[in-house]
This record gives C-alpha cells, structure tokens and sequence, in this order.
C-alpha cells in the first residue's frame, strides 16, 4: 500500500493539447468573465507601452529644451497612466482569481461525484492519501493556470508584440541589437525547461507517496503505539519527505538557472544598447530620449522573458496535474448500473428466492479464489446465519449481495433478479449492510441517523428506530442527546454504541432484505444483549443473512448454513447441525470450550 502506483510513475507530454481542451470544457461555462479578462489586456499593454515613449517625449522634447510646463503636462499624464494601470491590474487580478476559482470548484465537484461512483475495488487499490492529492494538491496546481500562468502568459504575449513593434518602428537598427540574444535565450530557455519538466512529475509523485503515507500512519497511530514504531514511522517518513525535498529543491535549481541566465543575458543587452546606441546618440542618428527609451523596452522586452521560468513552473505543474486528474476521471468503474435496467424492477413472482446465489466463483486477485461453485437461496423473510472459520469468505458473500464486487463465475439474484440486471441505487435500498466496523460521520447523532432517509425521516422517527434498536438509553445520557457532536468515525462511542446507531439507522433506512456482518464480535458482553434485542427488532418481517463469529448468537436462526473453502458444506438448524457432528459441531465445541475456560 505505501508503494507508488504505476499511474504516478507514467505520465504524458510537458504540454497536452488534448489535456488542455479538457480544462477549456470545465473553462466554457464561464467564458463571459474569461473575455472580459482578455478585453483587458490590450489595454493593459498600452499603457506599459506607452509609459518609456512618454519617458521620450519628456527628455527631448521638454527637458533637453528646458520646457518645464510642458514637462508638467507629460508627468501628470504619467502619473494618470500609472493609476490606470492599477486601477487595471487589479481588476485583471480580481478576474482571474474568480475565473480559476469557479473552475476547480466546477472541477473539484465532478472529481468528487466521479470517486462516489466507483466500485469497491477501486478503492481496495488507491490509498485515500494519493485521492486527497488529487483532489486537493493537483486541483489547486490547476488554479494556478488561471491565476499566475496561462493568462499571465497571454498578457505577457501581447505585451512582447507591442514591444517588438515598437522598438522595430523607432529604430530596427538598434533592435537587431537587443534581438540577437534571443537565439541564446531561446536555447537556454529550451534546455532548463525540459529538465524542470522532469523534475516536477517527480515532485508530484513524491508528494502523493508522502501523503498516501500520512494519512496511513496518522489513521494507524495507536497502533504505531502499541507496537512501539514510532522511530520507525518517523525514519520512513523521513526518507519520503526527503525525497521530496530534493525534488524540490532539483527544480528550484532549473528554476533559479533560467532566471539568472535571463538576468545575464538581459544585463548583456543593456550593455550593447548602451555601446552600440550610444554612438548613434553621438552621430545623431539617435536621440538621447530615444536610447533612454530603448532601454525601458529592453527591460520590459526582458522581464516577460525572465519571468518565464517561474510562469513555465505554473504550467508544467499545471499540465502535469491535469493528466492525474483527467487519468483519474477518465478510469470508468467497473460496476455501474446498465443502461437498460430498471429503477423498480417487478415484484417477484410466489415462490421465488429472496436471495440466491448460484454456482459462485470469486477472487480478489487472479483466481486465488474465495468462493468456488457456491450456491444456496434464501426465501422471503427467512432468517439464515452463515457461520465458518475466519477468511472463508463469509464478508466476501455480504459484498456481493450489495454488488460491491460482482462475480467471477455464477449468479447473484434479489428477487430472482441477477444483481447485475438491478439498478445500483434500488439494489441498495432493497439490500442494506451491517458491517462489522460501523462508520460514522463527524456531525450530530441525529445527522448519521438522517442519512438513511434522504432528509425526509422526522424527529419522531428517529426517536422511533431508536428506541426499537435499544439505543435510546445511551442517547439520553448524551450532554446534548441527538444533537450531541460525534467526532471523526464517533471514536467518542463505544464499539457497543455505534453498533447500535448502525441498527437504529438500518430501521430508518428499511430494506427488504439485510446482511449482518458479524455485529456483536467485538463488544462487552452487555452491549451485545442490548444490540440482540436491537437485531431480534430489526430482522423482524424482514430475509436477513446473519455473519455469525459469536455461536451462540444465531442458534435460533431458521437455518444455519456453515461455509468451508468458499462452498456450503452444511445447511440446517442449530440441533440438526449438532446431531449431524461436522464442521459446525466441531466449530461449536471448540467455541464453548474456549468460553467455559
């Protein structure tokens, strides 16, 4: 699990066409701001433009020629353009922020709503930490391709034109000058920008590796504790945000090479402007205004340039960003309802099984298989326990039931429907799931019990289901009762408690059919008679499949099916089993053995 994923070590191009027509498609809804933000820039550019060649006017025209009202009349025109400028800037700023806000936030919402749909497997296989990043760390790294890069660059590339033509048209002769170190700043611009493409898939694949072990470790303290691993925690995580810190500091090296190659080329600049123009001022074919001129566009000719660097991070990190996240929206889960399935599918015919599964094979991984040839029915409304040793795949057969996983080989069937024919949604609602370690949400007590009704269960109905599930007592002892806080996953409950608001929550949500995995194995002794009588309520009317560890547990169930090398090797009730003095026979025996000493 703390190994990185293949996805994190193959990534595609610096810079995808395809990738960035997939940002254009989350960009269109709000191209009326991205316009306004465009309109801006011409005008934005003007008058960067024209601030050197009012710089001119002021020296030859007024300053050389002692021309002090005039040079008032230039200054205060200056002065008005510089307050235009921020007045623009700041509104260009505003709108870029709000446009890639507006953007990850449309994004961040269909990469959530795509990570609700995917099946169980999916996330078996990819650490919560590696999602988070993408959710989080890449989102934000897109962002900044409104903010500080694409639209940066664009305005950066109006502004280079105006100043190529500007410069050409007062004097190309001196132009050609600053322009003949483009071809070394274009080649140095090339070599630095493809080792900091490199750099930055590796800074990110670092970071999803550290992450992915953060939250591992941090979910995981009390073990960490318990078992005294806390130098060796902190070694690994050391190592990885080492390895990180290199990376970073690998691209920061690129970074830190372009600018300063930028700065020296563009100090070079200067200084041939100033030997080369400074003969012409001298000849006259020059004025003064002019070269002071030429040297304030040389200077805004360099800056979009030297800033590239720092803009081709954005974009590179940006690019790379939006290949994770595009790679994660584009994986399709393997368990969606087919398009010709039903919202309801038809009542059962008389007769029909409740449950059947029929000639089931399954394997995790290959066919190291769980279950092989696996086959029974439950009827409506029939209570049957499924007993067996640890790891025969009883959880496995809950699983498919719900189709969080489907099938190698074989059939499941609701109703006499195969699960894979039933819309995902109503399949769920007709089946619901116990599972042996009950997730809660942070939130109040009232609100974990809500999510089984849509927002449409009232007071008196939770207060209902709690008193069928027994849970009622302890609520009231609650400071705050429904509205008392849980915190994370309700770690202020006990394993008892939560159990009990998990069947308070099942009677809200009322299935027709409901699996019970293993509900009482890992609670005191007087939790587990409250949560029986809870369970004995619940599964009252209803076809239930009861994961038994506790045997004693189920001996009144209606039929005991005892599961063994993922087959059913015996069927009955509890005496039968007994007297027939196999596998649930020898499992009892050593069961209340184990108990009595």
């Amino acid at each position: 699990m703390r190994d990185a994923e293949p996805e994190d070590e193959i990534l595609g191009r610096a810079y995808d066409a395809r990738v960035m027509r997939r940002v254009w498609s989350f960009t269109r809804p709000h191209i009326r701001l991205v316009l306004v933000t465009c309109a801006l820039f011409p005008a934005v550019s003007l008058i960067e433009l024209a601030q050197p060649y009012l710089v001119k006017i002021a020296i030859d025209e007024h300053i050389l020629r002692r021309d002090w009202a005039g040079l008032g009349r230039v200054a205060l025109l200056f002065l008005l353009l510089l307050v235009g400028l921020y007045v623009l800037r700041a509104v260009q700023a505003y709108l870029t922020q709000l446009t890639g806000q507006r953007v990850i936030h449309d994004l961040r919402a269909a990469l959530f709503e795509h990570l609700q749909r995917q099946d169980a497997r999916f996330y078996d296989r990819s650490p919560v930490g590696r999602l988070m990043t993408r959710l989080l760390n890449d989102g934000e790294a897109i962002q900044e391709l409104f903010t500080s890069g694409l639209v940066s660059l664009l305005g950066d590339v109006v502004t280079l034109t105006g100043v190529v033509v500007i410069m050409l048209g007062m004097n190309w002769k001196l132009a050609l000058v600053t322009f003949a170190l483009v071809p070394v700043l274009v080649i140095a611009a090339g070599y630095f920008r493809l080792r900091a493409r490199d750099s930055y898939r590796v800074v990110r694949t670092r970071l999803a590796r550290m992450n992915a072990f953060l939250q591992e470790s941090l979910q995981g303290m009390s073990v960490v504790q318990l078992f005294a691993r806390e130098a060796r925690e902190r070694q690994m995580f050391g190592e990885l945000s080492g390895a990180l810190r290199r990376g970073q500091f690998r691209s920061t090296f690129y970074d830190a090479s372009l600018y300063a190659t930028v700065e020296a080329l563009g100090a070079a600049a200067v200084a041939l402007l100033l030997w080369y123009g400074g003969g012409q001022v001298v000849t006259g074919a020059l004025t003064f205004g002019g070269l002071v001129a030429f040297l304030e566009y040389t200077g805004r000719f360099f800056l979009p340039i030297r800033d590239l660097g720092a803009k081709y991070t954005v974009m590179q990190a940006a690019t790379v960003s939006a290949e994770r996240v595009f790679g994660l929206l584009d994986r399709q889960p393997t368990i969606t309802s087919r398009p010709e399935s039903t919202p309801a599918p038809r009542p059962a015919a008389p007769g029909t099984p409740a449950v059947e599964f029929r000639d089931v094979w399954f394997a995790y991984e290959g066919e190291q298989w769980v279950l092989r040839d696996c086959s029974f029915r439950m009827a409506s409304g029939e209570q049957v326990a499924l007993v067996g040793p640890t790891g025969e795949g009883k959880t496995t057969i809950a699983r498919l039931l719900i189709r969080a996983y489907d099938v190698t080989r074989g059939q499941v069937l609701v109703d006499g429907v195969d699960v894979r024919e039933w819309d995902l949604r109503t399949l769920r609602r007709h089946v619901g799931l116990i599972p042996q370690e009950v997730f809660l949400f942070s939130g109040t007590v009232e609100d974990n019990l809500r999510l089984a009704g849509d927002g449409a269960v009232d007071r008196a109905a939770v207060e209902r289901a709690l008193a069928a599930a027994s849970a009622d007592r302890f609520v009231a002892t609650l400071p705050r009762g429904l509205n008392e806080e849980l915190r994370e996953r309700g770690l202020n409950l006990s394993q008892g408690q939560r159990q009990l608001l998990a069947i308070a929550r099942a009677i809200i949500y009322n299935p027709r059919v409901l699996a019970l995995d293993e509900a009482t194995s890992s609670i005191d002794p007087e939790s587990e008679a409250l949560v029986r009588v809870g369970i004995a309520r619940l599964v009252e009317g209803r076809t239930s499949l009861v994961i038994a560890h506790r045997l004693s547990t189920i001996q009144r169930a209606d039929r005991i099916l005892v599961l063994h090398r993922g087959l059913i090797r015996e069927a009955g009730r509890h005496a039968e089993l007994l007297a027939l003095g196999g596998l649930y026979s020898r499992l009892y025996e050593l069961q209340f053995g184990l108990e009595r000493t």
